[in-house]
């Protein structure tokens, strides 16, 4: 039981978990975009088609072993294989430490599936613009069913009464439909003035799923926080660009110049997780505090 109640012991724990949940990710974002199965046949060379022993499939440790060649041919392994595995492995790790010292497991297995989901959507929309539907429609539903289950999720107490069930299932339901509706007519908005699709609809879809684990202030956050996120990360890009008098510059495989179309999913996610794993204190208070301003101005006049 020290392993439960140790956050060095959870910390670890949740960082060996996190490698290999990692190493199951990948295959997602690997074979669901092609419509393989995750189960069958068994991981091997996407080139000579080889079955990969399991020495060479240890998460994280293969693939720096291996430094990053496939031992049965010359194919290289791509980089995602491993930012991935380290990635959902330093999560897995805070959320163990964070969620667990709490005893609030609820919370946790939420945070495990909604971080995992995350990664897989950020991955898949990176490397094909596309966000599977069974990951955002399907991803919504679990976070209502896992708002009634756990009300923690939406600031209940650990041992809820009905009505705090129902109040969150409320707040994940009412998350769903604000943040993608505001999303929706961001994008329509957009779509009028610039005379072209500005958004695609799978990414109104994960503000659902946003939404409905985060409630409607975290996918206000993630909205507009994705636009940051992706503004810092884009900006230096084109600049540079700009002023090497370059029309493109490759980035692993993907071009980046002025003008072209660019995944948005993967700076919603990482909004989303950095809302969800630390700053919805700070960003729902500071919703809270507008309401009350408004509130009290309104009662005034």
């Amino acid at each position: 039981m020290e392993i439960l109640t140790d956050p060095r012991w959870l910390t670890t724990l949740g960082v060996l978990i996190g490698a290999i949940v990692g190493s199951f990710l990948n295959v997602c974002v690997t074979r669901i975009p092609k419509g393989l199965s995750i189960v069958f046949p068994s991981s091997s060379c996407p080139q000579c088609k080889r079955a990969i022993s399991w020495e060479d499939n240890v998460p994280v440790l293969s693939w720096i072993r291996l430094k990053g060649k496939a031992r049965c041919c010359d194919f290289r392994i791509p980089w995602r294989y491993l930012a991935v595995e380290v990635f959902t492995s330093l999560l897995f790790g805070f959320i163990f430490f964070k969620f667990g010292r709490e005893a609030d497991w609820g919370l946790m297995l939420c945070g495990i599936f909604f971080t995992s989901v995350i990664i897989i959507v950020i991955s898949i929309d990176f490397e094909t613009m596309m966000i599977p539907n069974r990951f955002s429609i399907g991803g919504a539903v679990v976070g209502l069913i896992m708002s009634f289950c756990f009300p923690s999720l939406h600031g209940f107490s650990i041992e809820p009464i009905f009505i705090e069930r129902m109040s969150s299932l409320f707040i994940s339901f009412m998350g769903l439909l604000v943040s993608s509706a505001v999303l929706y007519w961001i994008g329509a908005v957009a779509e009028t003035l610039m005379e072209k699709e500005a958004l695609g609809q799978g990414d109104i879809k994960l503000l659902g799923l946003v939404g409905s684990f985060c409630g409607w202030q975290g996918g206000l956050f993630v909205i507009f926080g994705g636009a940051l996120v992706g503004t810092i990360f884009l900006i230096p890009i084109l600049l540079i660009t700009k002023y090497l008098k370059k029309e493109e510059i490759a980035l692993e495989d993907k071009k980046v110049a002025w003008g072209m179309e660019i995944p948005f999913g993967p700076f919603l996610g990482i909004a989303a997780l950095i809302y969800f794993l630390g700053l919805e204190i700070y960003v729902d208070a500071w919703f809270n505090g507008i309401f009350s301003n408004f509130i009290h101005f309104f009662s005034v006049l």
